[in-house]
């Protein structure tokens, strides 16, 4: 899990056509439907915190974790930026997190979970998601399926902007189920004005539906809505991203 280094100084130029205002707008949606309008949320995967200032700002009290402490840098300055100083920023390993208390829900987006490449450390994740919600809290996660790897297979993707460019070449591993992308990266040094190369190694792994769902009973959570991520409706088996809600099981509230 090693990763976004190098990326995190490029990872907003290069990811602007992320719809983070929809997918937060969405999440939203669901918090309220389930009578969560204010209070404590973390954010698992926060990266550079985009979601978690605009759940901040919608009204709630943010917790942002990740793994990477160069994308938590880059969220900070964010949060300095923005003016919102409440969001505190935990650098922890999303299988080994740790909070002060019980939230009122957890959120994990943008292919955070994908990033786990053993069931073992998914359902770990759902069980430490499980002891630190709230009785009625939820959690809302969203997971890139197996057709989107199999549609980007053996596609290379290229942008070259005026700081930055970066080639991004997509391998899948079918039988494995993992996803792996070469991305090179060539950076402007802003001293000199060279640009420098670097090269990461990202790996993702496909979970089928049924996984996910038996996973998430292990861990004594409920699942409680599946659906397309990008349309809100049902999702089809041709759905490229899922999001996902679950809740503690009616036995444990």
């Amino acid at each position: 899990m090693e990763v976004y280094s190098d990326f995190s100084k490029v990872y907003d130029m290069f990811m602007e056509n992320i719809p983070y205002k929809k997918w937060s707008k969405r999440i939203i949606q669901i918090l309220n439907g389930h009578g969560i309008y204010d209070g404590i949320v973390t954010d698992l995967g926060c990266g550079t915190g985009c979601l978690t200032q605009l759940l901040a700002e919608a009204g709630y009290d943010m917790i942002g974790i990740d793994y990477s402490m160069d994308m938590l840098e880059q969220a900070m300055e964010k949060r300095c930026e923005s003016g919102y100083d409440s969001i505190l920023y935990l650098n922890q390993d999303m299988r080994e997190f740790e909070l002060y208390g019980t939230v009122r829900a957890i959120v994990c987006t943008c292919d955070s979970l994908n990033y786990l490449l053993e069931e073992d450390e998914v359902l770990q994740v759902f069980k430490l998601v499980n002891n630190y919600l709230d009785p009625d809290g939820i959690f809302i996660f969203d997971i890139t399926t197996k057709h989107k790897y199999l549609d980007i297979d053996n596609c290379v993707i290229a942008e070259n902007q005026e700081d930055a460019s970066f080639i991004w070449e997509n391998t899948y591993f079918e039988e494995e189920k993992i996803n792996e992308y070469e991305l090179t990266l060539f950076i402007k040094d802003n001293e000199d004005g060279k640009y420098v190369k670097s090269v990461e190694i990202h790996q993702q792994r496909a979970y089928e539906i049924e996984e996910l769902v038996n996973l998430l009973d292990k861990a004594g959570l409920k699942t409680l809505k599946i659906e397309d991520a990008y349309t809100g409706k049902p999702y089809r088996e041709m759905s490229e991203r899922i999001l996902i809600t679950a809740s503690k099981k009616e036995s444990e509230v």
